[in-house]
């Protein structure tokens, strides 16, 4: 992953989001990572003071999305964010708790990239994100046009 791609990270949990970007940092991910709490302020990040996305034209971005937020599912976030013209090519990585299949299947016809279940043993989960890390180190996100 090159180093201007900067990472969103949508989580709500302070222990999750803190342990998500030790072990990104662990695997060797430098990138800048933008924590957001809630989906209301995810998404007037993203779609910018006017709503259109246009404000990350041409950004690359890379983000990390818990499905459980306390003011609106990461569901929709991921359906705003594969709708509009300007987001539509950034990779969104799901990140939650819920294993629910059709959850999953859901969120993969939506347009999620990758589906990673958060294990509740905490040692589990920072081997998953250690993984995750790995995988950033490795693809490619596509210049936006």
């Amino acid at each position: 992953m090159s180093n201007h791609v900067t990472v969103v990270m949508i989580e709500d949990d302070e222990g999750h989001a803190r342990l998500i970007e030790k072990n990104i940092r662990r695997a060797g991910v430098l990138n800048d990572i933008l924590p957001f709490t809630d989906g209301t302020s995810a998404v007037s990040f993203l779609f910018g003071p006017d709503g259109t996305g246009a404000v990350n034209a041409g950004r690359a971005l890379l983000i990390l999305l818990d499905l459980n937020l306390p003011d609106m599912t990461g569901v929709e976030i991921l359906a705003r964010i594969k709708q509009n013209e300007h987001l539509r090519r950034c990779p969104v990585v799901v990140l939650t708790t819920t294993d629910d299949k059709t959850e999953v299947q859901r969120c993969y016809e939506l347009g999620a990239n990758v589906y990673v279940t958060k294990p509740v043993n905490y040692e589990n989960f920072a081997n998953a994100i250690r993984q995750l890390g790995l995988f950033f180190l490795v693809i490619q996100v596509p210049e936006a046009s």
